[in-house]
C-alpha cells in the first residue's frame, strides 16, 4: 500500500495496530530486522501462492478471501484491512487502475488482464509489505513490456541501496529506466519507511525532486520500495470509492515493490519471493 505526499487520501478510521508518537526515521535492531524477516516472508508467500492459482473468471474478493486466510494461519494479522477504513486485506488494481483497488466479487480477473496485487501482514508489532503485477493468461505485447520494465524498475532503485547512498539515487535509477523504455513514473504516490508503522519516514520517491528530503541512508532502515510506471499519461484521479486511483487517460499501470533492509555493504530483500 502506497503513502501519498501530494494529497491525504488517509482521513477516517483508526489503524489496526495501536496509534504511535511519529519516531522519525528508525535504525531497527538485530532482533527487530529478525521479526521483519518473518512478517516479510508472510507476505512473500503470499504473493507467490497468489501468482500460482489466479485465474480467469474468479474475483478479486476470491483472492481477498485467500490471502487472508493465508495470513492469519501463518500467525500474522492483515496490515491493509482496518487500515483508515480501507475494506480488504489486499489492493487488487486491474489494468488502468493504479493503486488501492478495492476487492469485490463482481470484479472477475479475465484473459488478458494486468493484475496488480499489494499486500501486508502485520507480525509480533512490525510489518512487511510488498506488490506484483500478474499478466493474466496472453497480454499485450505493450502490456508484457510494462510489466518487464515495471519490475526492472524496483531492481534499479534496490541496486542503489546500500549505508552512505541517499534517497536520490534509489529515485534517479528508477527514473533513468522507466524513461529510456518510453513509459512514465507516477509521481503521486511514493514508497516508504516500513516497521512498527506501515508508513514510517522517510518518503522513498521514485524520480528526482528538490520537494522531499534527500535522506542519506543508514543500516537498519526498512524501506519500501515501490516505483509505479504508466503506459501512458503519469496522471491519475481517484475514484467515487475514495480509494481507487486509475490513469488520467485510461492507459495501462504496472507495479512491483519490495520490502528492503539497508545493510552497510548492500541491501537484503526480505520480501524476495524466490526464497519461498
Amino acid at each position: 500500500m502506497k503513502k501519498i505526499f501530494s494529497n491525504l487520501l488517509f482521513k477516517s478510521s483508526t489503524p489496526p495496530t495501536p496509534k504511535k508518537k511519529r519516531r522519525g526515521i528508525e535504525i531497527k535492531s538485530d532482533h527487530e530486522i529478525e521479526i521483519m524477516r518473518q512478517a516479510a516472508k508472510i507476505v512473500a508467500t503470499v504473493l507467490q501462492e497468489i501468482s500460482q492459482r489466479v485465474e480467469p473468471g474468479m474475483t478479486t474478493a476470491d483472492l481477498d478471501a485467500y490471502a487472508e486466510k493465508r495470513i492469519r494461519e501463518m500467525g500474522a494479522t492483515p496490515s491493509f484491512k482496518g487500515y483508515h477504513g480501507f475494506p480488504a486485506s489486499i489492493c487488487s488494481s486491474i489494468n488502468n487502475e493504479v493503486v488501492h483497488g478495492i476487492p469485490n466479487r463482481k470484479k472477475v480477473i479475465h484473459t488478458g488482464d494486468v493484475l496488480k496485487v499489494d499486500t501486508g501482514a502485520y507480525y509480533q508489532g512490525f510489518h512487511g509489505d510488498s506488490c506484483i503485477t500478474l499478466a493474466i493468461g496472453e497480454v499485450t505485447p505493450e502490456a508484457a513490456q510494462l510489466i518487464r520494465v515495471a519490475e526492472e524498475t524496483l531492481y534499479k532503485g534496490i541496486e542503489q541501496v546500500k549505508a552512505g547512498a541517499y534517497l536520490l539515487d534509489i529515485a534517479g535509477a528508477i527514473e533513468d529506466h522507466v524513461k529510456a523504455h518510453g513509459f512514465n513514473v507516477v509521481e503521486d504516490f511514493t514508497g516508504h519507511g516500513v516497521g512498527r508503522n506501515l508508513h514510517e519516514e522517510p518518503a522513498v520517491f521514485n524520480y528526482r525532486t528538490r520537494e522531499l528530503p534527500n535522506v542519506k541512508l543508514k543500516a537498519g532502515m526498512t524501506l519500501a520500495i515501490e516505483p509505479i510506471l504508466n503506459a501512458g499519461s503519469k496522471f491519475t484521479r481517484i475514484l467515487s470509492d475514495r480509494w481507487t486511483a486509475v490513469t488520467l487517460d485510461n492507459s495501462l499501470s504496472a507495479q512491483f515493490e519490495h520490502t528492503v533492509l539497508v545493510t552497510e555493504d548492500g541491501y537484503e530483500i526480505l520480501t524476495d519471493r524466490t526464497k519461498i
